[in-house]
């Protein structure tokens, strides 16, 4: 799991089965799975109204040359990220 805030701080934790991990309100996250077996976690939150915001839809409704600029990579990698928010898990 990787946990993101302003400033350039980042943190990346190694999760094992039946570990719990912590994102401070308000830190970007991404939980990327590592193993041969399918990943399911479970995310509980502190309050009844859950926001969030994916980082590639905003990076895909962001100028695509300001993001490539910033992140350095070409900009059709950023022209290729979809501009919608895309599931994680679809069902059916």
């Amino acid at each position: 799991m990787g946990v993101f805030a302003s400033a350039g701080a980042a943190r990346t934790f190694t999760h094992q089965a039946g570990d719990v991990g912590y994102v401070p309100f308000a830190f970007g996250h991404y939980i990327e799975n590592l193993g041969d077996q399918p990943l399911v976690f479970l995310e509980m939150f502190r309050k009844p109204r859950f926001e969030d915001i994916s980082l590639a839809q905003w990076m895909a409704n962001t100028p695509p040359q300001v993001i490539a600029d910033t992140i350095n990579v070409p900009r059709s990698l950023i022209e290729a990220l979809p501009k919608t928010k895309q599931p994680v898990v679809r069902w059916g």
